[in-house]
This record gives structure tokens, C-alpha cells and sequence, in this order.
């Protein structure tokens, strides 16, 4: 199904546009920038990679940050080829239970609580850009947007307090680490856009991305290709831009997002071992 809806809504792009001007984009990709977005991308996994650490910390699950980082790297290459999207988060949750003396409600808690704290930040974002975006619909929503941040932080934090207290001693050092985790998902987009020659409109492109990337979450196509076309497609409608090199930015993201995730296959094939820090070896025989 995954496959099925991401070919349709590629399909439906490519009604939209010239997949020969895409690919004519593409081909002019500066190497240098392609592989500054490129180790970005790979720093914000690795600070989200810590992010949850943080929160299997609070579970007395004391794993290795090397551990931690291959775990995490094997879970993105569930997420991006697992049907659901969420088949890496589900494969952790499992060999954690299966390691550790911990319950099957706090592992699905702090996954989803780990989620939830880069969709947030990802709101912050693109809250804060719309607030200085060139575009005349959103102008009058200005103070509106700056609401919104602070509603969604006391909200989020309101959330970590009644779900899940076990986790607020970490609340704001998670939230830290999400917003460096999509700050350098911001950058990494931004040396995409210069890696395909774009030098206007930056901050428009840089906000439909964030907006294409809460959207990806979603769990319905692979990787979030498909959706996040259509999502730059509109966006570009929206604003006035270049709908092709929308488009581009889109693809070179999820290449470089599939490459990084298809390095997991290693640890498929290769099981994980879920060492923990010395003095820390409560596991199950």
C-alpha cells in the first residue's frame, strides 16, 4: 500500500510538471553543497539518536551511545521500508523489551514521546518562519503564529506532566536536543537549496519544507516521497515559486534521507548488541 499510494502521488506530480526540467535541475547539483546538506542530515539523526537515549535513561536503560546510534540507525531503515512508517520505532521497542526489565507501556511512551518532541519542534519552526515569510495571506496571521509557539510548548509540556512524569526531568534538555535536531535539518535544506543554484525565496522554500515534513510523518508512503512532492508542489502554488525546483528540493532530501537510512541494512543482517554503561547490567538472563 505504501508503495502503491507514494507511485500514485509521484504519478500525480509528474502530471503537474516536466520531469525533464526536474532531472535537468538535478543534474546541475553542486557536490560541495550536496555533501554539506548531506553530513547535516546525518548530525541531526545522530542528536536524535541522543534525544532518545535521554528518555531510555529515565527508564534505567543505560545503553552505550554507540549502541544507542546503531539501534537508531537500524530503526531508520525499518521506518523508511517497513510498511506503516513506524516499523523501525516498533523493532526498537522490541529488542529494548526484549533486553531489558522494562514494561511494554513505557517503551511505547517514550517512542512516542520522542516523536512527539521533533513534530513540536518542527511546529516551532515553521511557526517562526511564517511569522517572516514575504507572503500577503499570512501577514495578518503574524501575531496568531507567535501564539501558537507558546501554546504548543506549555501545551507539549502540560502533556510530558500528566502522561508522562517519569520523563519531565528531561523535558527540557529533549526539547534542546530537538531543536538542534530540525535547526540542522533546516540547514541541511538550505545547502540543498544551494546545491541546486535556488537564491530566491529562501525563506518560503525553507518554510514548505518544514510543512512537507510534518506532513511526511504521516505513515502512508515510503519515506515520505509522495507526499512531500505534493506538499512542495502546493506550497510552491501557494507562494509563487518555481514549482520544479520545488520539486528537486524534494527528491535530493528523501535521496539523501534513503541513502543514510539504507545504511542500516547492515545491522539487519548483523544483530545489535544492546551494551549498557558499566555498573548498569540489569538485563534479563
Amino acid at each position: 500500500m505504501k508503495i502503491a499510494i507514494s507511485a500514485i502521488l509521484v504519478y500525480f506530480i509528474f502530471t503537474k510538471v516536466d520531469f525533464a526540467e526536474v532531472w535537468t535541475i538535478l543534474k546541475r547539483t553542486n557536490p560541495f553543497y550536496f555533501f554539506l546538506a548531506a553530513i547535516l542530515f546525518v548530525l541531526s539523526k545522530m542528536i536524535a539518536a541522543f534525544r532518545l537515549n535521554l528518555y531510555f535513561h529515565r527508564l534505567k536503560i543505560f545503553l552505550t551511545q554507540k549502541s544507542n546510534l546503531k539501534l537508531y540507525l537500524l530503526g531508520m531503515f525499518y521506518n523508511l521500508f517497513l510498511p506503516g512508517g513506524i516499523g523501525g520505532d516498533a523493532y526498537k521497542g522490541y529488542l529494548i523489551k526484549k533486553k531489558f526489565e522494562v514494561s511494554t507501556k513505557k517503551v511505547i511512551s517514550v517512542l512516542l514521546l520522542d516523536r512527539l518532541s521533533g513534530l513540536l519542534l518542527l511546529f516551532v519552526y515553521a511557526c517562526i518562519l511564517a511569522t517572516v515569510v514575504d507572503n500577503q495571506d499570512l501577514q495578518g496571521l503574524r501575531p496568531w503564529f507567535v501564539v501558537a509557539i507558546l501554546l504548543s510548548i506549555i501545551s507539549f509540556w502540560l502533556l510530558n506532566r500528566r502522561f508522562f512524569k517519569d520523563m519531565l526531568p528531561v523535558f527540557w534538555m529533549s526539547f534542546l536536543h530537538s531543536a538542534i535536531v530540525q535547526l540542522a535539518q533546516l540547514a541541511s535544506a538550505y545547502f540543498i537549496l544551494k546545491s541546486l543554484g535556488i537564491v530566491l525565496d529562501t525563506i518560503a522554500y525553507l518554510f514548505i519544507f518544514l510543512v512537507s515534513s510534518i506532513v511526511s510523518v504521516i505513515p502512508l508512503t515510503i519515506g515520505g516521497i509522495g507526499s512531500r512532492e505534493v506538499t512542495f508542489y502546493y506550497g510552491a502554488t501557494l507562494f509563487g515559486l518555481d514549482q520544479t525546483s520545488s520539486i528537486s528540493i524534494s527528491m535530493v532530501f528523501f535521496f539523501i534521507s534513503a541513502l543514510v537510512s539504507f545504511l542500516g541494512i547492515y545491522y539487519h543482517f548483523k544483530k545489535v548488541d544492546l551494551d549498557v554503561k558499566a555498573g548498569n547490567n540489569e538485563t534479563k538472563n
